[in-house]
């Protein structure tokens, strides 16, 4: 007979054993989604992923996210969105992530975060990222493809089989990944049009249409599609063949006019149920789509928790392997005095000098 001591251990050995094998069968943290083509997948979208509010930033209110790009993608973030300036702050023109202005919020270079993004995707090769980049400040598709070479993520990139028009067929997770074509990038937008160079770079708006984003209350959401312009009606929208990005996120107005992105409401806000909550707005779009949103947007994705509302949409609940947890309540700064605070006063004040300097 064998020991219990024996016994316990070959269970976890096993046990262990068949996680491992579940995570590398699985595609994007599921199994169920191996075989899907990539236009029928909602996935969860990180807001200005780079821009945080926490230690690092001192809590700015202009951030958007309190845990890292890194954190986001381990806890089932898929789709990573950020804006792009040009900063000339070394006396050197680079291309900076920034938060309306570098004087406001740098999140430092585009090359660095595209290094780690590229870091993990390196780690987890079973899983497909989508980046959507801001094109603030008219980056041209060759400043953007240089950086994507220099961090060596182009190497992941794919390819569409037509920059001007939408495919006939979107490729299934398992197809990316068997290609390591696994990272697919977005711009909105590239005012000289796509590249033939830079194949890979693809004009958001050719592919994807948005609903409004600019909303602080949480009663202004809606299904119309707001861009690309032109498109004016659900059905407009539908039959252009577009994947859909619903935008869920809210503001708050501050002093002068100033949005920062609204932390009080967000465990509602990325909720299943309650007036504004994510769940609902997924449900309603659903009805006028005929199909789920193919990404979901969000401020704070840990909160909600947003995730949980993705794999609904997705009907993966129960099938999720290899995801890592990561706290769903907001993160709050220490006074030293005792006192917990959301957010920083001094950001709203900077937030303010800028929106002065610069006119807004």
């Amino acid at each position: 007979m064998f020991s219990r001591s024996i016994l316990l251990q070959a269970s976890a050995m096993l046990s262990m054993f068949y996680t491992s094998a579940s995570a590398q069968n699985a595609c994007n943290n599921s199994p169920d989604l191996c075989s899907r083509p990539y236009n029928n997948i909602t996935f969860l979208g990180a807001h200005d992923s780079p821009f945080l509010r926490n230690e690092e930033t001192s809590f700015s209110t202009s951030g958007n996210q309190y845990y890292n790009t890194t954190v986001q993608l381990d806890a089932g973030v898929r789709l990573l969105s950020a804006q792009l300036h040009k900063s000339n702050d070394t006396g050197l023109a680079q291309w900076h992530l920034c938060h309306s202005s570098c004087n406001l919020l740098d999140a430092g270079t585009l090359e660095d975060w595209l290094g780690e993004i590229k870091t993990w995707m390196d780690a987890n090769p079973n899983d497909v990222v989508t980046v959507l980049l801001v094109n603030s400040d008219g980056a041209s598709t060759s400043d953007l493809g240089t950086i994507f070479s220099s961090s060596g993520i182009d190497k992941l990139a794919y390819t569409p089989p037509s920059t001007s028009m939408l495919p006939q067929t979107w490729p299934t997770l398992d197809a990316l990944i068997g290609n390591n074509t696994r990272l697919i990038t977005f711009v909105a937008s590239l005012s000289e049009g796509a590249s033939t160079q830079y194949p890979y770079l693809m004009d958001e708006f050719t592919f994807i249409f948005e609903n409004d984003f600019e909303n602080v209350d949480p009663s202004n959401y809606s299904c119309t599609p707001n861009r690309p312009t032109g498109l004016g009606s659900p059905d407009a929208a539908a039959q252009s063949g577009r994947m859909f990005l619903q935008n869920h996120f809210l503001y708050q107005n501050q002093i002068f006019g100033i949005q920062s992105p609204n932390e009080t409401y967000a465990n509602v806000t990325n909720g299943a149920t309650g007036f504004g909550a994510m769940g609902v707005a997924l449900d309603e779009c659903t009805g006028v789509y005929g199909k789920p949103a193919n990404f979901v947007l969000v401020d704070f994705f840990n909160m909600g928790p947003a995730i949980d509302n993705v794999d609904r949409a997705n009907g993966v609940v129960g099938s999720i392997v290899g995801r890592k947890s990561v706290s769903d309540e907001a993160l709050v700064q220490s006074t030293g005095s005792g006192v917990m605070e959301r957010g920083n006063l001094l950001a709203v004040v900077l937030a303010v000098g800028v929106a002065v300097a610069f006119g807004a």
